[in-house]
Formats: C-alpha cells, sequence, structure tokens
C-alpha cells in the first residue's frame, strides 16, 4: 500500500470527538478573535515550555518578524541565521529590513554550529537566530552562552520541536523569545495557519501583543511601528488546546518509529539520527545519502512518499541572492542540501508501514 509522508487525516480523525468539541464550544461562545480560547490556550502552552507568556499569532513566519521587531531589529541590521532551514528566518529577516548573516552548521546535527556562531559574533550583530531543525535541538547551552558573552539576544525558531526538552528546559525557553508554528503539519498543529511566540519578559510579551494588533496601545490608538493584523483566532486556539494533552505521547510515538528506523537502516550507505533523547521529537525523520536521487525515485515507484526538506539553502535562492551583503561559504550546508532525504514520520505510523519502508530502502541501498 502506498505510505504517505504525513497522514494528517488520520491524524486528526483520531482524536475527531476533541476537535469537534472544541470547534463547538466556539461556535456557541460568539467570540472569534482575541477571546477566552485565545487566553487560555496562551496560558496553557506558556505553563507546558515553562516560561510566563505566549503570544498567538497568525503563523510561524509572522511570529520570527515579530519577535525581531520586538528585540528592535531595524534595517540594515545583521542577524545571524543558518541557510538549511527552509527560508523562514531570511523571510522574517528581510521582512524587517535586516541582513542575514549566514553561519554554518554542523554535519551530524543540521543545526547551528557553535565555532561558526563563535566566529560571527566577532562582527556587529543584532540578533540571532537559532533554528532547532527537524525536531533536534541545537547546541543550545553552549550556544547561549556564546551569546549571551557578546550581549546578543536569541530568537528559538521551534517550528519544528514542540515540546523537546534539553537539561530540563523545553525549546523555546532558552532565548529571549521563542517562535512557534502550528502549523498543520506540525507537531502540535492547528488546522489552519498559526503561531505563537514565548518569552519570560513581559516588556517582551506586551510588545508582541501590540504589534500583532497594528500597534495598539489600546483600540484604534497605534502607538508602536511595525504592528500589523496577526492573530490566532478563537477556533485554531481551541483546536490546539484540544491537541496540547496529547502532545507528549504523539512526540514519543515518533521516537519509536526513528528508533525502528536507525536499528532497520544500519549498515547501510545512508546516515541518520543517532540518538532518541527528549530533544528530539522526530518532526521529520531525515536521512543522508550521497544516493539520494535514485533512492527517492525508487521509493516512488515503490508508493513510498518522500521529501527534501530543504533542496536549496537560503543564500543561494534567486530572491536572496547578494542581499546579505557578502558571498558566504557554506560547504557542509551546500553538501546537505544534495544528500538529505525526509522518510514517513507520523505518531499514526504502523508498525507494517515503518518495516514496509524499510524493506523498501534497503532494496535500494542493500
Amino acid at each position: 500500500m502506498p505510505i504517505a509522508l504525513n497522514d494528517l487525516k488520520h491524524h486528526n480523525q483520531a482524536i475527531f470527538q476533541d476537535i469537534r468539541v472544541a470547534i463547538d464550544r466556539v461556535l456557541s461562545g460568539g467570540q472569534y478573535i482575541l477571546g477566552p480560547e485565545l487566553e487560555s490556550f496562551e496560558a496553557e502552552f506558556a505553563s507546558y515550555c515553562g516560561v510566563d507568556y505566549c503570544v498567538g499569532v497568525g503563523n510561524g513566519t509572522d511570529a520570527l518578524e515579530l519577535a525581531l521587531r520586538a528585540l528592535n531589529v531595524s534595517p540594515g541590521d545583521k542577524v545571524i541565521t543558518v541557510a538549511n532551514a527552509g527560508m523562514y528566518s531570511t523571510t522574517a529577516i528581510r521582512a524587517v529590513g535586516a541582513l542575514p548573516q549566514y553561519v554554518e552548521v554542523d554535519p551530524a546535527t543540521m543545526n547551528m554550529a557553535p565555532d561558526a556562531l563563535a566566529t560571527a559574533l566577532s562582527g556587529s550583530v543584532q540578533a540571532i537566530i537559532i533554528t532547532h531543525l527537524f525536531g533536534q535541538m541545537a547546541e543550545i547551552p553552549h550556544l547561549m552562552r556564546l551569546a549571551s558573552a557578546a550581549g546578543v539576544p536569541v530568537v528559538e525558531d521551534c517550528a519544528q520541536a514542540h515540546g523537546a526538552r534539553l537539561s530540563g528546559k523545553r525549546a523555546g525557553a532558552w532565548g529571549s523569545l521563542g517562535c512557534f508554528s502550528f502549523y498543520p503539519t506540525k507537531n502540535l498543529g492547528a488546522l489552519g495557519d498559526a503561531g505563537g511566540v514565548i518569552t519570560r519578559d513581559l516588556e517582551l510579551a506586551e510588545r508582541l501583543r501590540m504589534l500583532r494588533q497594528y500597534g495598539w496601545e489600546s483600540k484604534y490608538r497605534s502607538v508602536l511601528a511595525g504592528g500589523r493584523n496577526s492573530r490566532l483566532d478563537e477556533i485554531q486556539a481551541a483546536i490546539l488546546r484540544a491537541k496540547l494533552p496529547y502532545l507528549e505521547g504523539w512526540n514519543e510515538q515518533r521516537r519509536d518509529i526513528a528508533k525502528a528506523y536507525a536499528e532497520g537502516l544500519a549498515g547501510l550507505d545512508l546516515s541518520g539520527p543517532s540518538q532518541f533523547g527528549a530533544d528530539y521529537v522526530v518532526h521529520l525523520y531525515v536521512v543522508r545519502t550521497p544516493h539520494r536521487d535514485q533512492l527517492a525515485e525508487e521509493l516512488a515507484a515503490q508508493g513510498v512518499r518522500t521529501e527534501i526538506h530543504y533542496p536549496t539553502p537560503d543564500h543561494l535562492q534567486e530572491s536572496v541572492c547578494g542581499m546579505s551583503g557578502d558571498n558566504p561559504d557554506l560547504p557542509v550546508t551546500e553538501q546537505l542540501s544534495r544528500e538529505i532525504l525526509t522518510l514517513p514520520c507520523f505518531p499514526e505510523m504502523t508498525k507494517a508501514e515503518v518495516e514496509q519502508v524499510i524493506e523498501a530502502v534497503r532494496g535500494v541501498l542493500g
């Protein structure tokens, strides 16, 4: 049978009644924007992440952009980020008029390399966006020490790391601000676009609340430049509230699939995740092989859906070339883009489906 990369229909049907109750509660209440469901979700998600505040916004990219604006990142400022994470941080940086300064990634984790950050911090930098890619937390304690020593604020991009935890602290709770996407495919996903920003800082939370609604201090009185209409609506907030209690279990199911893959694909000309602790929530199960294109083509012929996350690094995108102010030398990032492949992984994936994928991959590379 064909195997999807991510079966959202099956995923949401599994808790259909919970979702229906949540939607009915909003319809019965009659308030659809900035109401009690959002307030409750913000409080519940902040508590789950171990911080004081959460501000719901329209989507994950808005979360990154508004986080930068809350930190007063201005046109011409430099923001350090990586180039292998799908253009999301780059889009936010460019939206505020700043310049992305790309640094190299670690070839094993595919996250920001601490030595590369240390080198980049020798210049003038206004902020750092640290992405926890594919559900694997970056070396955030080391990266935070470097940022703190340089006096540069950190924004965590946690769009693929809901619930990940390192040294007892959740993804998003390390930096000044933690940004989340709740796009339907995420580990904690709504049924449409949605996003959020978490923080321990009351002043930053208040700035974010103004920025998400035209910069308003009070209705129709705009006092903060850079505001926009970016609000997480009541229905999506209610759905996220219904799903949040399931997140830990879903993440554990993802880890079980990843462990089965690692065991079943051992010995092949292929590398993938090898550690399955709390800091890895397996948003995507990504492997590396020099035979990537052949593997993807033959798996497709056998009905196994794969994807490349992401085929073109940010600094090589047509919309970005020449706009970062330099020509970054990123050989590891570029090599990864030629070798990575995402295999199917979602909580409802059956043991038989996992074994089918393993057998198909071994049939190609074995």
